[in-house]
Formats: C-alpha cells, sequence, structure tokens
C-alpha cells in the first residue's frame, strides 16, 4: 500500500503510469563527468587516418569537462586507485616490458608513464579531451590496454565500449587487458542520520514546523542517485552481484541493457533508506576455460549464498595472486565512493524478512552516458517500483 500523503516512498505502483513532474535538482557534489572519452560511437578516442564519428553536444561538453586539470589531480590524488594500478603493473611486468600497450582514456598519462617505467617498448597515451594535445595513429596490433573507465556505479558514463573498441581493433590474441574483470555489487542500507539532515530538518526549523516542504525536500534531496560515502554499518545484508564483466568478451551491445533479479535476507531490524551500489575490478590475465568463450557469464547467487570475505572482494597480496581495487564500502575510501538510491520514505523491515526484486540498468537514449535505472522492490507484502536516471 501507498502512502496517502501525494507522494510515494520512491516507488510507483505496479501498472501505475504516473509520473512525477518536477525539479531535478543536483545541487549534491559531483565531478561532472568520471571519464574523458567516448564509448558509444566515436569510442573516446582520436585515431588519425580513421573515419570520426559526428560528436553530439553532449560529447563535446563532455570531452571539454576533461580538460581541466583538477578533474585529472582528484583521480591521481586517490592513492586506492593510483597505486592499485601501479601494482598490477608491476606485477604483470613480464607482460609489459618489451611489449606495445594502449592506454585508453589517458588523461594526464600517469598510467602511460608507469607502463614506460615497466619496460614497456611502446605506449600508445590516446584521449578524446584536449588534454591531450595531438592525434594517434596506431597502424600496429598491440599486446596491452590499459585503462581507468570505471564510472560511478561502475557503469556510468559508458567508458567500457572505449576499450571493447580498442581490444576488438588492436589487441592482439592472448593480449592482456587491465582490468581484466569488473564486478557491480548492490545491497540495501538503512542511514538515518543522512536521511534525518535532508528531511527531518523540516518538522523543525529554528521552532517552525515547515513540513509543507516534506514532499519538494524529499524530490530534491532523493529523486536522483546519489554519490555518497557510507560505511559497512549502514549495509543491512551481503551483497548481490548486479553484473559481471569480462573485458576479454564483453560486447558493446551486452552493455547497453542489464536486468537481474535479486533476492536478500535483512540480517536486522532497521529502517529500510534504499539501495547502494559499489565495484571492484581485478587486474589478472586471461583465462583458458571458461572466461575467453565468447558470451560466458559466471552464474549469479542470491545474497544469502554470498560468502564474507569472499576472496573476490579482497586485495590479494601474493605475487601470482589478482590485485583487487574495491570500492566497496568496508574498504579503504576512493573518489568514487558509493551510488545510493534512496527511498522517499523508509521501510522498517525485520530481521530474516526478505527483500526481493529486480534492477535494470540502460544507456539513456537522451544520453547514452547516462544511466537509468528501473528498480522493482517488494517486501511484507508490498511492491513498488521506482525510477530515476544518473546524468
Amino acid at each position: 500500500m501507498l502512502p496517502g500523503s501525494g507522494y510515494t516512498n520512491g516507488y510507483l505502483p505496479h501498472g501505475s503510469s504516473e509520473k512525477r513532474i518536477g525539479l531535478s535538482p543536483r545541487e549534491r557534489f559531483r565531478r561532472g563527468s568520471r571519464s574523458s572519452r567516448d564509448s558509444r560511437s566515436g569510442h573516446g578516442f582520436r585515431v588519425s587516418g580513421q573515419e570520426r564519428p559526428r560528436c553530439t553536444e553532449f560529447d563535446m561538453a563532455y570531452f571539454q569537462s576533461y580538460s581541466h586539470v583538477g578533474i585529472h589531480e582528484e583521480m591521481i590524488k586517490d592513492r586506492v586507485r593510483t597505486e592499485t594500478y601501479r601494482a598490477a603493473i608491476l606485477q604483470h611486468q613480464s607482460s609489459i616490458a618489451g611489449k606495445v600497450v594502449v592506454d585508453v582514456g589517458c588523461g594526464t598519462g600517469i598510467l602511460s608513464i608507469f607502463c614506460a617505467l615497466a619496460g614497456a617498448k611502446r605506449v600508445y597515451a590516446v584521449d578524446a579531451s584536449e588534454i591531450a594535445v595531438q592525434d594517434v595513429e596506431i597502424e600496429e596490433e598491440v599486446d596491452v590496454i590499459i585503462s581507468e573507465w570505471m564510472g560511478y556505479m561502475l557503469l556510468y558514463e559508458s567508458m567500457l565500449g572505449s576499450v571493447i573498441t580498442a581490444r576488438d581493433r588492436w589487441l592482439k590474441p592472448g593480449g592482456l587487458i587491465l582490468p581484466s574483470h569488473a564486478t557491480l555489487y548492490m545491497a540495501p542500507i538503512t542511514h538515518s542520520e543522512r536521511y534525518s539532515e535532508s528531511i527531518d530538518f523540516w518538522r523543525n526549523v529554528y521552532g517552525i514546523d515547515m513540513s509543507a516542504m516534506l514532499p519538494l525536500a524529499k524530490q530534491c534531496a532523493f529523486e536522483e542517485p546519489c554519490v555518497e560515502t557510507i560505511t559497512g554499518e549502514n549495509v543491512l545484508t551481503w551483497p548481490f552481484v548486479v553484473k559481471h564483466v569480462d573485458c576479454y568478451t564483453v560486447t558493446i551491445q551486452e552493455l547497453e541493457s542489464i536486468t537481474t533479479r535479486y533476492r536478500f535476507t535483512s540480517m536486522m531490524q532497521a529502517p529500510f533508506h534504499g539501495f547502494a551500489f559499489w565495484f571492484d575490478v581485478e587486474f589478472s590475465g586471461p583465462a583458458i576455460f571458461p572466461a575467453n568463450i565468447h558470451g560466458y557469464s559466471p552464474p549469479v547467487a542470491s545474497s544469502d549464498t554470498y560468502s564474507p570475505g569472499s576472496s573476490q572482494r579482497k586485495k590479494r597480496s601474493k605475487s601470482n595472486e589478482a590485485l583487487v581495487l574495491s570500492t566497496a564500502p568496508e574498504d579503504p575510501p576512493t573518489h568514487w565512493q558509493q551510488t545510493l538510491i534512496y527511498f522517499y520514505d523508509p521501510i522498517e523491515v525485520k530481521q530474516d524478512q526478505v527483500i526481493e526484486g529486480s534492477i535494470t540498468l540502460s544507456q539513456s537514449k537522451e544520453n547514452p552516458r547516462f544511466l537509468n535505472i528501473h528498480l522493482e522492490y517488494a517486501s511484507g507484502g508490498r511492491s513498488f517500483v521506482k525510477e530515476s536516471v544518473m546524468r
């Protein structure tokens, strides 16, 4: 059942055609764009002698945003990000030394420099923004592709398509891709402090009841996904794998729309405020099987069978094991933080109460860099739908 106050708890009931109309505020901090290259048609790099696709106004603004050094400074100063990449390059030095490397979306070129210091014979540092001052000619196959393509919620801004295009165009059979695999997770969260700061504040403003502002306050605060930092204490269950990506086999078409069903069991009684999303990426070589079989997708278990401390979510230290860069709430913070989708009103859940539904992530028709999110949720006999766009 829906509240009778004229707004929903962030959801539309099944079968409803109701649309919310109003502001789409973006007052929370978000660093404009997360990656400086196109992945839909232009695939994010300038290459001489090749036909260039038409750039839209979105593309031009996108590339321009990455001409500013401040964005690159923020990413480089993310020590978890940058040091993990450097460690991965050194771990795979035997595959890089004396070889040809392409850095897709190189920005200032820090990863290209790391590869050169690791002994690469030649490094093509490629970027579509004006941070790069000349076009690149690649007239040979390459041994290694490296790229920091991950956006908020992993897939925001569709940068991975740039890597796929470079892979299909230039990578030698058996070549190395760094990172090699990525996994997007989701989990229900409780976050009473955040809700109180944004919503309950209006119930007593210097002694004045301004509760009439609540519907607008909820819309302004929670209509769109929020990029914030939470801790493991905010998470109600073990996480669920939304999408596993094998960079050796994934296709651009596969990323246009992703749908999966989820099922959680709450580990505590608490107000359920929404869902958090985060990701990790792994730096390993191509597997002999089954990952190199085109179209292979590993089985996905529900959160009930997720093993805490799973090795895929921790940074390994042994030299013969893959490094993992994690943005999980319990791991050291990164500039990606976590992506949160809040409900307009929390739902009280009991310990062991089941939370289930489905999620669809799709590239926006308005701008392929945007991410459409269609979230269905059911618990305690109630079913809702929330739709939002990550812009």
